[in-house]
């Protein structure tokens, strides 16, 4: 783990040093999620959070479903019963 020394700039913009980006693996354009945790602010890549969501809800799920087979089958559905 790297710690740098940083200012805050004009309205609480915060830049991160290059070799900080790298290493977090923050490319520009990227999204991020920034939370407060108990010793000071998290960031981390948002598809980062999202794949750990996805592995927590993995064992609810059971591998011959298709969430995305059913969603499609759900709105076919919905459009339907609209008509």
């Amino acid at each position: 783990m790297t710690a740098v020394r940083v200012k805050l700039g004009t309205n609480g913009r915060l830049v991160i040093p290059a070799n900080l980006r790298r290493e977090a693996g923050l490319g520009e354009g990227k999204t991020v999620l920034i939370e407060t945790s108990a010793d000071g602010l998290r960031i981390r890549p948002m598809e980062d959070v999202v794949m750990q969501a996805q592995k927590k809800l993995q064992k609810y799920i059971r591998r011959d479903v298709s969430l995305a087979e059913e969603l499609i089958e759900d709105r076919r559905a919905e459009a339907i019963r609209e008509n």
